[in-house]
């Protein structure tokens, strides 16, 4: 076992046992809000694209249009969710993911897998790691970064990851939670869908 899975290991056991009064509380107040399910959960592509379930809180709600179509993020997005979003509270049901092996405390973010084709050879490197908690992304702008930017910073940190290159994201992540910073796209409510990238002169996606 390498040094990063035992980082993972004692982080995530330690952290859901300070976290447990915390994640309790949020779940009440997530079921009084929007009721069941408390849990948002939805397969993402980990290490070599494998499939698992990725967990965070419920932050909007499931109203649909006169179509049976889920409304904008905008419109669903509760106070609450809001709340949570900012303050990435929504984000802890994760360290089950990282203690089951699914996640790390630190890597590239999981995407949804309907991105799986979309990505160029390069920026498909980035599920060369497991996917993280926190990353080199999301201490350097968050959903406020073009997707480009993103995936530089994740090629970045997998072509020069070391321990205390991961302790100083963790660090670095605890003061961007405090200023809510990057939470959401400039004139989204959450993140801009990824769409592909120009090649051979269309768009994939």
């Amino acid at each position: 076992m390498d040094l990063k899975r035992l980082m993972d290991m004692a982080g995530a056991g330690l952290g859901l046992i300070l976290a447990a009064p915390l994640l309790l509380g949020i779940g009440l107040l997530v079921w009084l809000g929007l009721g069941a399910p408390i849990l948002f959960v939805q397969p993402r592509p980990g290490k070599g694209g494998e499939i698992f379930q990725f967990y965070k809180f419920r932050t909007m709600t499931q109203t649909c249009d006169g179509d049976g179509n889920l409304l904008p993020d905008a419109q669903r997005l509760t106070r609450l969710g809001r709340f949570l979003r900012q303050t990435s509270l929504d984000e802890l049901p994760q360290l089950w993911n990282v203690l089951r092996g699914e996640m790390s405390l630190v890597g590239p973010r999981p995407l949804l897998v309907e991105y799986l084709d979309c990505y160029t050879p390069e920026q498909a490197r980035r599920h060369s790691m497991k996917p993280g908690m926190t990353g080199w992304a999301q201490v350097n702008g968050r959903n406020a970064l073009a997707w480009e930017e993103k995936f530089a910073l994740d090629l970045w940190y997998i072509d020069h990851w070391n321990l205390w290159l991961d302790l100083k994201i963790l660090g670095l992540t605890v003061l961007k939670v405090l200023t809510s910073e990057g939470t959401s796209h400039p004139g989204q409510a959450t993140v801009e869908r990824f769409q592909g990238v120009l090649q051979s002169g269309r768009r994939q996606g």
